[in-house]
């Protein structure tokens, strides 16, 4: 417990699936949360009243607009004075399908939302990180195992979490060259038991994880509870696979 005891993290994507998972670990370690979503705003409402008003705000974001991350950041400091952690794990999966048949709205909605959100979400963070935390900070990119070997029929999708993994690579050395305290890191989930997956397709899925269940959001919580801890101070540019052995 305490872990994260008087951190202030924003959490993006925070209200349902992965990203509740992680709030939840969160909440539990002490830290207090910022979350975002697009469009549950329903969903932020009600993890506000779960966690309490004097630990959890909500604010709707669209992470691929620049104004909505200095809203959020503003707001942030606004109720908590900092951003400690940054957890960049807003995401969708996009429209499957072979790649001649991919229609550009398509593929820049997904890079939008997954790749130019991480982006984003480094920039501002970074800047108050600086302006309010003396330079010292975690930031977390939720990319994929979709980011280490591509899906064949999901260009946009493996490109956004291939981008999010180099992404990590390219800040975290800036960011320790300028002699700033704020490390980056990847975290790589791969089948966890959310609604994105199709009961219909749970059976299939099982077959080809190798410790024969799927993954749940707290075991992705749980190493975003690491990676936002002083614990991992020397982990930094690193990639976390959490995948039930399918990469092995």
């Amino acid at each position: 417990m305490d872990r994260l005891k008087d951190k202030v993290a924003v959490i993006t994507g925070g209200v349902a699936g992965i990203g509740l998972g992680i709030a939840e670990c969160y909440i539990a370690e002490g830290a207090n949360v910022v979350l975002t979503a697009n469009h549950n705003v329903e969903g932020g409402k009600k993890a506000v009243e779960r966690f309490g008003e004097d630990r959890a705000l909500f604010v709707q974001q669209d992470v691929a607009n620049e104004n909505a991350w200095e809203r959020v950041m503003d707001a942030a400091v606004d109720k908590f004075g900092k951003v400690d952690i940054l957890v960049n794990n807003a995401g969708v999966g996009g429209v499957g399908g072979p790649i001649q048949d991919t229609k550009l709205e398509d593929w820049n909605k997904v890079i939008a939302t997954n790749l130019t959100g991480n982006f984003l979400g480094e920039k501002y963070a970074v800047k108050v990180m600086v302006d309010y935390n003396d330079g010292k900070g975690s930031i977390i990119n939720i990319s994929s195992v979709a980011g280490l070997v591509g899906l064949p029929m999901s260009p946009a999708y493996s490109a956004s979490k291939g981008g999010t993994r180099l992404l990590t690579h390219a800040t975290a050395l800036q960011l320790a060259q300028q002699k700033l305290n704020i490390r980056v890191n990847s975290v790589h989930p791969g089948w966890i038991d959310t609604n994105i997956i199709p009961e219909d397709q749970k059976d299939a899925i099982i077959q080809t994880i190798p410790v024969g269940h799927l993954g749940e959001p707290q075991d992705i919580g749980e190493i975003c509870v690491y990676l936002g801890s002083d614990e991992s101070k020397f982990a930094n540019g690193a990639e976390f696979v959490i995948d039930g052995g399918q990469r092995a």
